[in-house]
């Protein structure tokens, strides 16, 4: 490598490095001249980056977002890290993703140096994926859900409920989230004017309008949809008295599938979700932790038949 593309490589990190620099900072970093500088900032903008310049106090050069896609400069940790999570985003929940990041792994390992090719060989050998049956969304759908919370912009979209009706909505979009399995969106519904939770699998001709809004005095988004996940996402839902602390209780249930609410040192209160009631009584013994059930009055029912089932299948001989 050339003195001057060592030199150009150096210069476009140090942009990437923080917001502004002024050229005689860049010129005693590099260890040249202001003149140099110039010319190493034309250099760069015939490779495609943005580099622009102001003049003044507070003025300098700073790297812009351009309109095409420059080479990307990657130190060797960064480069590890991109390839590790090329390697996880093959399998995600975003419809088309896992085959761009199938491609654009090929592409970064034919130039990876080979010290850094074996780091990353060494993650993706040692990592196993375990499949768990994603719901995909389509990735247009996920950008311009972005776009509208950045810009807080006013979205539609047509909606397939549960009970598989189909709606049109206006909405205020607020915060995604994503789940081990789907995607979701929390939003101001404009016709029921109340806050909603949305999977974005069940969306469709979804557009980001012109009207702006101003945002709303909105609940912990947080807490909202992981409540909307629970008791909206499952055909069955449950409320139940664990005797173990919430602390306790939280390491044992994903955040998708249950909430926790603390009692006392001793219990708490568990609202937990699943496809149907024999399928929770089911799982609900694995916890080794004493319930009570609190609500509904089936799911006494499911765990005495789930009960049966078991006492039938020990006492049965070959």
């Amino acid at each position: 490598m050339s003195d001057t593309t060592a030199r150009i490589l150096q210069l476009l990190g140090l942009l990437q490095s923080r917001p502004v620099w002024t050229g005689p900072e860049l010129a005693e970093r590099l260890g040249v001249t202001t003149r140099s500088v110039r010319r190493d900032v034309e250099r760069l903008r015939d490779l495609g980056y943005p580099v622009q310049a102001s003049q003044g106090v507070g003025g300098g050069y700073q790297l812009g977002a351009g309109r095409a896609l420059p080479p990307l400069l990657l130190d060797s940790e960064e480069a590890v890290a991109v390839a590790v999570c090329l390697r996880l985003a093959a399998g995600g929940t975003v419809a088309g993703v896992g085959e761009a990041a199938v491609r654009t792994m090929a592409k970064l390992d034919q130039v990876l140096p080979a010290r850094l090719r074996a780091q990353v060989a060494a993650v993706q050998q040692s990592t196993i994926t375990l499949e768990y049956n994603p719901v995909t969304v389509d990735p247009a759908a996920l950008l311009a859900l972005a776009h509208g919370i950045r810009e807080e912009v006013r979205v539609t979209f047509g909606y397939e409920a549960r009970g598989g009706e189909r709606t049109e909505r206006r909405i205020e979009p607020y915060r995604l989230a994503a789940t081990g399995r789907r995607w979701y969106l929390m939003a101001f519904d404009l016709d029921r004017e109340d806050w909603r939770t949305f999977r974005l699998d069940r969306m469709e001709n979804v557009e980001v309008g012109t009207w702006r809004f101003k945002p709303r005095d909105a609940p912990d988004a947080e807490e909202y949809i992981r409540r909307s996940v629970t008791h909206g996402a499952y055909e069955s839902t449950a409320r139940l008295r664990m005797a173990v602390n919430a602390e306790t209780m939280q390491k044992m249930v994903p955040r998708s599938v249950g909430t926790v609410t603390p009692v006392d040192d001793e219990s708490c209160i568990l609202e937990i979700g699943a496809e149907d009631l024999d399928m929770m009584a089911s799982h609900l013994p694995r916890f080794g932790v004493d319930f009570v059930v609190l609500d509904p009055p089936e799911l006494r029912e499911a765990l005495q038949r789930v009960a049966d089932r078991i006492s039938r299948i020990a006492a049965t001989t070959a």
